[in-house]
């Protein structure tokens, strides 16, 4: 009486792996695919965490010093330790202008008119190529969380066009006939979510991290130009 309970089941042949090798040449290149885009856009989460982290802890470090230093040379040589810092480094584009402003000033108004520009457009020029770096490799992760669920779907549609064709050749619609196409098309739908999730995930997060230290260069600017144009400037 408890014989149907006392058999193991079957071994399934459904895996993963199987469905994969199965899906075609297609889905495979579809799956290939997939599977690197996921692998790069983890290693850019790893690379950019400890990036943003490190110029957050140096861009604190460095206007601590900023506003509790008296002397700007002292600021100077303690940004040059700071290179991971944003905000550090638009210190040092607008201070080597300042100082080279300093060399050539002849004392007119045109003269230090023209200097203070100078250093306005330096901070311009270093906050770009802070900007730049701060967001380089994000635009992976957001192609890659608007690209990879079609990429997926378009493995699947393949899948079900060719579990189409096996239901057309086997003459059958059964279950059986029917599932294992329908299964080997759906994965690459997962593998293209699973894809996506963690990229725009990890492409908004560092989006509001990088618009904060944005922020805080775009406030630096203005405040340094403050100092420069007070004490530098008559």
């Amino acid at each position: 009486m408890f014989a149907p309970f006392l058999v193991a089941p079957a071994a399934s042949s459904m895996d993963l792996g199987a469905m994969i090798a199965h899906s075609g040449p297609i889905g495979i290149f579809v799956m290939f695919t997939l599977i690197v885009m996921s692998i790069a856009c983890w290693g850019i989460i790893v690379l950019k965490y400890k990036h943003l982290r490190i110029a957050e802890q140096q861009t604190r470090k460095f206007l601590d010093c900023f506003w509790n230093a008296a002397d700007l040379d002292k600021v100077y040589h303690q940004a040059q330790n700071l290179r991971r810092s944003p905000v550090a480094q638009l210190f040092l584009a607008g201070y080597g202008e300042l100082r080279r402003a300093g060399n050539d000033a002849e004392g007119s108004f045109a003269a230090e008119l023209g200097s203070f520009e100078n250093i306005e457009r330096a901070l311009q020029r270093g906050a770009i190529a802070e900007r730049t770096e701060l967001e380089r490799m994000t635009s992976f992760l957001a192609t890659t969380a608007s690209a990879a669920p079609f990429i997926g779907l378009f493995g699947t549609v393949v899948g079900i066009i060719r579990a189409f064709q096996n239901i057309g050749l086997q003459g059958s619609a059964s279950l059986a006939v029917v599932a294992p196409g329908i299964s080997e098309a759906l994965v690459v739908t997962a593998a293209g979510l699973g894809a996506a999730i963690p990229a725009v995930i990890a492409y908004n997060y560092f989006l509001s991290r990088i618009r904060v230290l944005r922020s805080e260069m775009e406030s630096f600017a203005s405040d340094f130009l403050n100092v420069v144009k007070r004490h530098f400037f008559s």
